[in-house]
């Protein structure tokens, strides 16, 4: 089973450059997308064969995620269901006879790190989730978690100690989603491969230079270890200041 993930940073303009081609391309069983910055009846892709679930915030061109996938879910779920954090369209969780997958946009900390004292209920209330889900099969999740987890993740890691994303706080807050039974499944095949980066800020020419950050991952359950066939991050495609991640399970 192929999955893909991509923050699409805004899927308007992502169709304008060629999101249509890399989906039919990739050819995935499931195909989860962040940031779409929509609102409903803002978009009609036609996607044969696929089933569309959307999650949209209340705030306009802000956020959001969708999943699309070959075979239909037992039941899909939109947030975690706790108000406060289900404002902003970013979690959506489908579940099949085998295991949950998850799409999520992890919040971002900010400037300043504004939002940090947020992103850190944040994160144990988004591990709950993933713990209680656990209890019931394994668990498949994804997407843009917005933090660089060691100093191998991005580019220069001294300068952005203190930076959104870069924070000891966030990492730790990974580590500790690690150690509680889940696989980074790219550094679970290359754990120690440099230059591998998911983002790269629109400014300074930063892809160009290949001065990025690896901030888009698939995690599963540590059971699901033996079923891991595959996991790559395509950095050949463009179209988003993101990249394409995927997984594949046997």
């Amino acid at each position: 089973m192929k999955l893909i993930s991509w923050n699409v940073n805004g899927l308007r303009a992502c169709v304008q450059k060629g999101f249509m081609e890399y989906f039919h391309q990739a050819d995935a069983d499931i195909f989860c997308i962040q940031e779409t910055k929509l609102q409903a009846g803002q978009i009609d892709l036609e996607l044969p064969g696929y089933r569309q679930y959307w999650n949209y915030a209340r705030k306009k061109g802000y956020s959001g995620t969708a999943m699309f996938t070959k075979e239909e879910p037992l039941s899909v779920t939109m947030g975690i269901g706790i108000e406060e954090h289900d404002q902003e369209g970013r979690v959506i969780t489908a579940e099949f006879p085998e295991y949950y997958v998850i799409t999520v946009y992890t919040p971002n900390s900010q400037d300043g790190l504004a939002r940090l004292p947020y992103r850190m209920d944040w994160e144990d209330e988004f591990l709950a989730y993933l713990k209680k889900l656990e209890k019931e099969k394994p668990v498949i999740f994804c997407g843009d978690l917005n933090v660089a987890h060691k100093e191998i993740d991005l580019k220069n890691p001294k300068t952005n100690r203190k930076n959104a994303g870069f924070t000891d706080e966030e990492r730790a807050k990974f580590s500790h989603l690690l150690e509680s039974g889940f696989i980074d499944t790219f550094r679970y095949f290359y754990p120690d491969k440099e230059q591998i980066y998911s983002w790269w800020s629109y400014r300074f020419k930063a892809r160009e230079k290949n001065a990025g950050w690896r901030i888009d991952y698939f995690c599963v359950s540590n059971c699901l270890k033996d079923r891991l066939e595959r996991a790559a991050i395509h950095t050949e495609v463009y179209g988003s200041d993101h990249c394409p991640v995927e997984l594949v399970l046997r």
